[in-house]
């Protein structure tokens, strides 16, 4: 049987590793108030990078949320690659979240894109259009076609994405995360639908979002 395991994002070593020696010089030189400011952002950045492992589901024709958070939005939006109308799943992250993002389902990655941008509240429907996010455009193994997008918040400043073009990823497998406050839009294909709701929480990598519909199975 496989233990779990619980991981630290090495994009968080240097700021853990940062307030760590400043509460331990703090505490050395005696100013309290200072060694408990810098104990209480250790554990904040140890709270903010922790990658905890998933229970990842292997249930056929379904997809998991590709992040932490809320669902604050289902609704049909442009696809940013297609141009297409499709139901979109917005999901959004607070400072508490794991940030560490997944792919919602198996296949390979067919387009990265990047796009500078603002840093507005990530919870608001402009958000999608005008903040700095980078985008990903995949096939499922059915070759259905996905658009994701990571979108940085108000007080995101950077967004991590390791996959390139023509990856091939498992569901569940990490790919980046955002630091700080954030979203991450999931574009489903036809033949899919949500099975979430506005207000709903979600955890990454494991928590179901969307199902093939009847239609698309073939089932009666």
């Amino acid at each position: 049987m496989r233990k779990p395991h619980f991981h630290i994002r090495p994009e968080g070593l240097n700021i853990i590793s940062l307030t760590l020696l400043a509460t331990l010089v703090f505490a050395l030189l005696g100013w309290a108030t200072f060694s408990i400011i810098g104990l209480v952002a250790f554990f904040f950045a140890l709270n903010f990078f922790r990658d905890p492992e998933r229970v990842v589901p292997d249930a056929q024709g379904v997809a998991v949320a590709p992040a932490d958070g809320r669902v604050v939005k289902v609704e049909a939006m442009q696809d940013p690659f297609t141009k297409e109308q499709r139901t979109a799943v917005c999901i959004f992250m607070n400072v508490f979240n794991v940030h560490v993002n997944r792919f919602p389902l198996t296949g390979r990655v067919r387009a990265v894109s990047y796009h500078p941008g603002k840093f507005v509240n990530a919870s608001l429907d402009k958000a999608s259009l005008d903040n700095e996010r980078c985008a990903l455009h995949f096939d499922d193994e059915d070759n259905g076609t996905w658009t994701m997008v990571q979108i940085a918040g108000l007080l995101a400043r950077r967004i991590v994405c390791y996959a390139e073009t023509g990856d091939s990823f498992s569901r569940g497998q990490r790919f980046g995360l955002i630091k700080l406050g954030s979203r991450v839009d999931l574009y489903l294909p036809h033949g899919y639908e949500s099975t979430v709701n506005v207000g709903d929480k979600t955890i990454a990598g494991q928590s179901i979002i969307a199902r093939k519909n009847d239609s698309a199975t073939g089932s009666t």
